[in-house]
């Protein structure tokens, strides 16, 4: 059994997945495309996404029994939308998911929304960047927060600043 007091806090845990998932995915993907789709601003936005979606990078299937996958909590259909109308009429953001993120079996799909925390990083950057505004300054939170509200739970999601806000504390990003 693994003792508490040696797990890693949050604020660990979320420096890590900046670190080792979110920047590497965009770092890649701004080199295949020669657009720029990282930087403070993207990163942080994507790591407050994470945290609050998944409560605390935990969530990787909706706890309600709904259809979200993966720690950004994108609904199958969500995904599926993003390739078909967005990603179809930019080949060179196409070329480069398919590059970094088509597994051996040839195929993919929503699953790996759940399976992959970098295709989940990059898909959820692609959401972001078919909002087709500039994103808040790194460290702005309650633009991030309206940001994330406008853009990714939107009007329809049961979603809050408030509660975006809080996943940003309680992370120790305050």
């Amino acid at each position: 059994m693994s003792d508490p007091a040696n797990e890693p806090s949050l604020a660990e845990r979320a420096a890590a997945f900046r670190v080792d998932v979110i920047r590497p995915v965009l770092t890649t993907l701004t080199e295949l495309t020669g657009r720029e789709l990282g930087g403070d601003a993207a990163e942080e936005l994507l790591l407050l996404t994470a945290l609050h979606e998944s409560g605390g990078l935990r969530w990787r299937r909706q706890l309600s029994g709904g259809p979200a996958l993966g720690l950004y909590q994108m609904e199958p259909a969500t995904h599926d939308d993003i390739w078909m109308h967005f990603l179809s009429s930019r080949p060179e953001l196409d070329a480069a998911l398919r590059d970094m993120f088509t597994p051996a079996e040839g195929q993919i799909d929503s699953s790996l929304l759940e399976l992959d925390d970098g295709y989940a990083t990059a898909m959820a950057r692609m959401h972001y960047f078919r909002g087709r505004q500039a994103l808040p300054a790194a460290g702005d939170a309650a633009a991030q927060a309206a940001y994330w509200k406008r853009h990714y739970n939107t009007h329809l999601g049961a979603g809050t600043v408030a509660a975006f806000l809080e996943s940003r504390a309680n992370a120790g990003l305050a």
